[in-house]
């Protein structure tokens, strides 16, 4: 076991004989772990380690003091080798459900932050500093006896929403894509199994990973998944090393047929030159492709790109041509978030008239998604 060294935030390059085979492989080639003593040791720290043996393990005190990676401007040269290369284990302290209101009726207790793909538009990233790679949170045990007992209060949900009509919803995966989690620990699928056992709530989170071991969960209808989609066009400019835009719409059916309630969430909308065509095309192609049952249990999310002038500032260092779509100042506005900071989202007008848009095309092309709300 190492400790914190000059050298240590260096990842150990793969082997370059090996070829990754999977996405997981392409995903996830890991040289180094940071650990707090008590999530290294703990079960679910165990795990993660073995399904890594070959890397570095680094003792830090804290999962959010590591010099390496928090605030070390330099990681913008290295930003897909650090989310890839790396994990952090740490221990979640405090424990909340935040109410929200969109997505969810609440959010719940983190199980993990940070991701190993890398969207161009990501927020966490504003919230870790320079780098985000995944850090699993091991007391997975007292998270998921909490959801219970903050479930148990909630009692019978006394009247439909928009959010669900029957269900107090929990989103899993505010700070993290949850398909991803599930190929590091056993994370989320001791979550599905906990909303599985309660029948007045639902475990969701948004993906734009398909993870087909996530079938074999049996949800029973307790765990919403919503697939984020976007036009191909934007999705291979700005949703770097997820899957590609037909695999996800090529899941719809299959997650639904496992047992998991399937939404979508059209996120981010970007306002760029011919963007209404290639959405009326996304949204044909959505009409062609999935089945009826899935159609039927659909509803989506319409969401407009946020952004932020310190992640545009760090994609200037690794993938400029993504601002040319996400910067727009022309048509954007400052806007202070709920964490207090400052981002810019498109200025009242152009988004007004984008949302309306969407709506009209969606009803043109695929009428039977039901729109729960556009933000």
């Amino acid at each position: 076991m190492s400790s914190p060294s000059a050298t240590a935030g260096a990842v150990t390059p793969p082997d370059a004989s090996t070829t990754p085979t999977t996405a997981a492989d392409r995903l996830l080639r890991i040289g180094a772990v940071y650990a707090e003593p008590e999530a290294r040791d703990s079960e679910r720290g165990q795990q993660v380690l073995s399904r890594f043996p070959g890397a570095e393990v680094i003792e830090v005190p804290s999962h959010w003091q590591i010099p390496e990676l928090h605030g070390n401007e330099g990681n913008v040269e290295r930003w897909v080798r650090v989310k890839s290369g790396t994990l952090v284990l740490g221990v979640k302290k405090s424990l909340s459900a935040r109410p929200n209101g969109r997505s969810s009726d609440f959010i719940a207790p983190s199980t993990s932050n940070g991701c190993a793909m890398a969207c161009a538009y990501c927020y966490v990233p504003r919230r870790k500093g320079y780098a985000n790679p995944i850090t699993v949170f091991t007391n997975i045990d007292k998270i998921t006896r909490y959801l219970r007992g903050h479930v148990r209060r909630q009692g019978v949900k006394p009247e439909p929403d928009q959010v669900d009509p029957r269900a107090w919803v929990y989103d899993i995966g505010e700070n993290s894509d949850c398909s991803v989690d599930a190929l590091v620990s056993d994370n989320v699928a001791d979550l599905v199994a906990t909303f599985r056992e309660l029948p007045t709530a639902k475990a969701s989170f948004a993906t734009k990973f398909v993870n087909r071991e996530l079938l074999d969960l049996d949800p029973q209808g307790r765990t919403r998944v919503r697939f984020s989609l976007m036009p191909e066009s934007d999705a291979k400019l700005l949703d770097i090393r997820t899957s590609p835009i037909p695999e996800r719409i090529a899941a719809i059916d299959d997650f639904v047929a496992a047992g998991y309630e399937v939404h979508l969430n059209f996120s981010p909308i970007v306002l760029r030159e011919g963007w209404e065509r290639d959405w009326a095309e996304l949204l044909t192609r959505l009409d062609d492709e999935v089945g009826d049952a899935a159609k039927q249990q659909a509803a989506a999310e319409i969401i407009m790109l946020t952004h932020n002038r310190d992640l545009h500032e760090v994609n200037l260092g690794w993938h400029p041509k993504a601002e040319d779509l996400l910067w727009r100042p022309d048509i954007q506005q400052p806007k202070r978030s709920q964490s207090g900071m400052w981002n810019v989202r498109y200025r009242n007008a152009p988004k007004r008239e984008a949302v309306a848009r969407v709506q009209d095309l969606i009803a043109a092309h695929a009428p039977w998604i039901r729109v729960r709300y556009a933000f």
